[in-house]
């Protein structure tokens, strides 16, 4: 999105695109082991290769299954529209040969640095957590986090689905670097407010619900996907409809990740930050 915006890659040329983002999405495996090694050791997590192996493997490896198995469908209707064999077999060493070492090459420079240390002593009993109110239950809660996100984007995701679905493209990269920077602020600031309730009803498990809390826009993308898939496709054939959830999904599932990581990130610099200003008399 930036190459795009300062001019660099097309949007006509989509292969170029394309191409752009599977390069950049392999060679950033360094910083992604870094990263994770880096929460992982704050975490005091101690098996770190699994840790790292997870990194590598998990993300790619679900949106590879979804990929091939959809190629696999476009093969049985004998399309020119597959990807051929020797692509796959391209991108599998890409993934495997290139970007799976540079994961663990980052990690093991981010399990070298020294863990941050936190504001305040935690007490290794951990407290109960007293009843919470109904509106405080994880999943409404999560839900209600993920709506505000979602808002934020729902005008440029019509766009975005018309440019790809559609045949259309789609040239306004300064919108909609606008639109993502507006996206992290609402979801940094939503999961944020959400976990100052949390704490304040004592309930101290906040790191799974942060990711979820903003990561939940992702089944709205989902939701509103299938709205537009009735609403403005004409698509009647089994395969095609497949073929279009797939991506969705993968779509979708790529989303919760990314929103899912800045609510999460958020809330660990908010926590930090208001238990760095408590004064233990």
């Amino acid at each position: 999105m930036t190459f795009a915006l300062l001019g660099f890659l097309s949007p006509a040329n989509r292969g170029g695109l394309m191409t752009a983002m599977v390069m950049m999405f392999v060679f950033m495996g360094l910083f992604a082991g870094y990263a994770a090694a880096r929460l992982y050791k704050q975490f005091r997590g101690e098996e770190w290769k699994a840790m790292t192996l997870r990194t590598a493997l998990l993300f790619p490896g679900v949106v590879s299954l979804i990929f091939f198995g959809l190629d696999l469908l476009i093969w049985g209707q004998k399309s020119s529209g597959a990807v051929p064999i020797g692509t796959l077999v391209a991108i599998a060493f890409l993934w495997l040969g290139v970007s799976v070492p540079l994961t663990f090459v980052g990690s093991y420079f981010g399990f070298k640095k020294p863990a941050a240390e936190d504001p305040v002593r935690t007490n290794k009993i951990p407290r109960q957590i007293p009843e919470q109110p109904w509106y405080m239950h994880p999943a409404f809660s999560c839900l209600v986090g993920g709506v505000l996100p979602f808002g934020a984007v729902f005008i440029e995701l019509f766009f975005i689905l018309t440019s790809v679905w559609l045949h259309q493209f789609y040239y306004l990269f300064g919108f909609i670097t606008l639109v993502f920077v507006i996206l992290c602020i609402t979801c940094a600031e939503i999961t944020v407010v959400l976990c100052y309730f949390q704490l304040c009803s004592e309930d101290y498990v906040w790191w799974w619900r942060a990711y979820f809390t903003s990561g939940s826009s992702a089944l709205y993308l989902f939701a509103y996907s299938a709205f537009y898939f009735y609403s403005k496709l004409d698509i009647t054939k089994f395969v095609p409809m497949v073929l279009y959830f797939g991506y969705m999904t993968m779509v979708s599932y790529g989303f919760f990740c990314l929103t899912g990581t800045i609510g999460f990130y958020a809330c660990w610099w908010f926590n930090r930050i208001i238990y760095a200003a408590v004064k233990i008399e």
